[in-house]
């Protein structure tokens, strides 16, 4: 009688086992990204972006889907930013026109979490020096803190130092989305702008 109890209970954990393997490998086979994904996020890469409602560089109010309307490289951070800023975005600049000497038209998206100095103006200096099509965007505290949390991305002031000239800490993460497939990779500040390109390219690629 044991042994008959031991020998279902086998085969109901073997079956239990290939069912697990089967679901898992069926949804790796439907997720046409899969060769190009090198990160993965807790909850599932639906769990990244959202709608937001912000003010471009010119000023204008703009929804994500009016900025979002094609392939788009998104970053956070902010113009007074020392040093970390400016060198992600500007690896992000060399990446989108490396894709664009390709034929890969995608967009640099700048938003800021910083809104109270960063100025649709401010913004626009900082990003045409970088590159003609980098799109900036600012907002009331309450718009930037929608656009963080639809992409889990933390800003906020660093402690201590001058009221007026101070620094934030920050997440450096890059949001690669597109209009038809949203959010589907992020990287990190040490990938480099040929690294990110290829990447990039891959997911355009198998879309």
């Amino acid at each position: 009688m044991t042994r008959t109890i031991a020998i279902l209970a086998g085969t109901v954990m073997a079956l239990f086992l290939a069912g697990i393997y089967v679901f898992t490998l069926g949804r790796s086979g439907d997720d046409k990204f899969a060769q190009c994904r090198a990160s993965s996020v807790a909850g599932g890469a639906a769990t990244i972006g959202g709608p937001f409602t912000l003010v471009d560089e010119d000023g204008q109010t703009v929804t994500d889907k009016d900025v979002l309307d094609q392939p788009a490289l998104i970053y956070f951070g902010y113009t007074y930013c020392p040093d970390v800023c400016p060198m992600d975005t500007a690896r992000n600049a060399q990446a989108i026109t490396l894709l664009e000497e390709r034929g890969s038209m995608v967009k640099p998206v700048f938003i800021t979490i910083d809104p109270a100095r960063d100025t649709p103006e401010q913004l626009k200096d900082f990003t045409d020096y970088l590159h003609p099509r980098m799109v900036g965007l600012t907002g009331t505290e309450d718009q930037v803190n929608e656009a963080k949390s639809a992409y889990r991305a933390f800003g906020a002031k660093a402690a201590g130092g001058d009221p007026d000239y101070y620094l934030m800490d920050h997440s450096t993460f890059t949001y690669l989305t597109t209009p038809e497939d949203g959010f589907l990779e992020f990287f990190r500040r040490e990938t480099t702008a040929e690294d990110m390109a290829d990447r990039v390219q891959c997911f355009l690629d198998a879309r």
